[in-house]
């Protein structure tokens, strides 16, 4: 589940315990930051998501979710819910990227009404795939 994330799978405690300082200062600055996504059937945690404000009126979005959870919709409420969070927020813009070879990932932004504006060529990392190699990405977007 962690080929296509731009960040690298945490192996400490304080690497996680950095992300949880890190989403407590975006929840201080800007009105969102990231959430947690879990299951209504049985409560277990299965992802998360969220908006990262780059500006106030201009944010972006993703969602990661464990691999148990894949194929039953998580995505498309995650993504669907954010955009109705960053619509009450105040944002014009909301943006997505995707990895050039994640094409689940692109459906779901595409039947969540985000449309693809082009190939960023050699944009961002992900170090779960190839460590070092920036990768091409394709930059979805919708007005809000």
């Amino acid at each position: 589940m962690t080929r296509y994330l731009a960040w690298p799978v945490h192996v400490s405690l304080e690497q996680t315990r950095a992300f949880l300082a890190f989403s407590d200062q975006e929840w201080s600055k800007w009105p969102v930051g990231p959430y947690l996504a879990f299951s209504r059937d049985d409560g277990r945690m299965v992802g998360g998501t969220g908006l990262a404000f780059e500006t106030p009126d201009r944010a972006a979005t993703g969602y990661v979710l464990a691999k148990d959870a894949w194929g039953q919709g998580f995505a498309t409420e995650a993504l669907g819910a954010m955009v109705e969070i960053a619509r009450a927020s105040g944002v014009s813009r909301l943006y997505a990227l995707c990895h050039v070879d994640h094409r689940p990932s692109a459906h779901v932004l595409e039947k969540c009404g985000f449309t693809c504006e082009g190939t960023l060529r050699q944009y961002a990392e992900f170090p779960n795939l190839s460590p070092g190699k920036p990768a091409d990405v394709l930059c979805y977007a919708r007005a809000l």
